[in-house]
């Protein structure tokens, strides 16, 4: 059964079909640098209103500005202070939430803490494509090659064939490169 599997992992397309240069999102493009990751130290935020680096519970951001900090934090590398900006969001049962802290986990070197995340963003989201690519992508750190094809079947099977999610996880299981974004 084994060498069947790998077999089939073998014959999977693995070229390259979008550009990768995304740090969370479901889109090729990064986010953005802003005042956030250039300015605010630590576990900040920028505040358009307030005109300053604020703690983000402070801040007048709601849960997507949040989000979009934590994306942009995590692509700087800063994932202590992009844990603490998810800490500040509302609804920490939001798979968005739950993908972020596993991703955060996985860099700072906590693979079994972030896989539990990922799989919490999956349970309450089974379409969370990204939550898949990223748990594939700390399957294969862990050597776990077949387990990865098995999550790039279920995001393609769930229609995110061609997204950033997909064409990442799919380059990292051809290279064996993951992302650290």
């Amino acid at each position: 059964m084994r060498t069947l599997l790998i077999a089939a992992a073998m014959t999977l397309p693995l070229s390259l079909a979008a550009p990768l240069h995304a740090a969370g999102g479901a889109t090729e493009t990064a986010p953005k640098p802003t005042k956030t990751s250039k300015d605010c130290k630590g576990v900040r935020v920028w505040d358009e209103a307030k005109q300053r680096c604020v703690r983000p519970k402070k801040s007048s951001l709601d849960d997507d500005g949040l989000y979009d900090a934590v994306r942009e934090l995590a692509y700087a590398g800063r994932y202590t202070d992009a844990q603490g900006v998810l800490a500040a969001m509302s609804d920490q049962n939001d798979d968005r939430v739950l993908t972020y802290k596993g991703f955060t986990n996985r860099k700072l070197g906590k693979i079994e803490v972030a896989m539990v995340f990922y799989q919490d963003a999956i349970d309450t989201n089974p379409n969370n494509i990204l939550a898949r690519s990223y748990m594939a992508q700390g399957m294969l750190d862990q050597g776990d090659r077949i387990g990865a094809i098995t999550q790039l079947r279920e995001i393609r099977a769930r229609g995110g064939e061609g997204t950033w999610a997909e064409a990442s996880l799919r380059k990292a299981i051809e290279t064996g490169v993951t992302y650290n974004h």
